[in-house]
């Protein structure tokens, strides 16, 4: 029955990676927490870890899936990808070696910080006129100098860089169909050094379906229900109005900062 349920929650990964660009790691990274807290002080370094090779994985899919009109929007952004890939191998280096502590609560951190952001300042539930007129529905994309901490961030956390990237694009005047676009093919060029990273330097935690610091049972479920999804909607994009899709990603933002909190 666990297996199945993670099947069905793999649905939600999809869904939420298409919609909201998150890859899965807003997800995952609470359910994995949730299903290997008996692992105690390994728990959210495989959460993270496992939730980087969801990422990775879908952020592949979704990527192939995507529109050629909607990836050009990243043409000539060479040293935003690759300073992005760079990040995310630092990250997951680091992750390595961090407390649990500070995976668990850095991961809430992080998205409380975000909300707040959000909140706090314009820019994201309503796109500003002024950048409106300025851009097209890409915007004005996001600046390279934030590669590596997005990428290291994101990495070192599992939560993919989408809660940095989603925000980002949309108040550089991009629509948020765009933004959450593209933040799969974002995720992809982080994902793929970190998980790389913790596949040629797993740590050694025994318990069952784990290999190295990879819950293998629980990814493999997961991707099993959320493959289809992505490759269903990605070619079938919902029309979602703006205002509400933006408080649909922050209503997301919130729940997994909850669960990974009182897990």
């Amino acid at each position: 029955m666990e297996f199945l349920g993670l099947i069905l929650i793999g649905c939600l990964v999809g869904l939420t990676t298409v919609l909201f660009g998150f890859g899965g790691g807003f997800v995952t990274v609470p359910i994995i927490t949730l299903v290997d807290a008996d692992l105690g002080g390994d728990t959210a370094r495989v959460a993270a870890a496992t939730s980087a090779l969801v990422m990775l994985v879908n952020a592949v899919v979704a990527t192939v899936s995507t529109k050629r009109s909607t990836l050009a929007h990243l043409k000539g952004r060479w040293w935003l990808l690759g300073l992005l890939g760079l990040g995310g191998a630092l990250g997951a280096f680091g992750g390595r070696f961090a407390p649990e502590a500070l995976l668990q609560w850095g991961f809430v951190a992080y998205i409380a910080a975000t909300a707040v952001d959000l909140l706090m300042r314009p820019g994201f539930f309503r796109r500003r006129a002024a950048v409106i007129e300025a851009t097209s529905e890409g915007g004005r994309g996001i600046s390279a100098v934030w590669g590596i901490p997005i990428g290291g961030l994101a990495s070192f956390l599992g939560v993919g860089g989408s809660v940095m990237t989603v925000p980002m694009m949309r108040r550089s005047g991009a629509t948020m169909t765009v933004a959450t676009t593209l933040a799969n093919p974002l995720t992809l060029v982080i994902m793929s050094p970190a998980v790389l990273v913790t596949i040629l330097a797993p740590a050694s935690i025994e318990a069952p379906g784990i290999v190295g610091a990879l819950d293998l049972f629980s990814a493999v479920a997961l991707l099993i229900g959320g493959l289809p999804i992505i490759v269903f909607l990605r070619r079938r994009v919902p029309k979602i109005p703006e205002l509400l899709h933006a408080w649909g990603y922050f209503i997301l933002l919130i729940t997994a900062g909850v669960v990974v909190a009182v897990a």
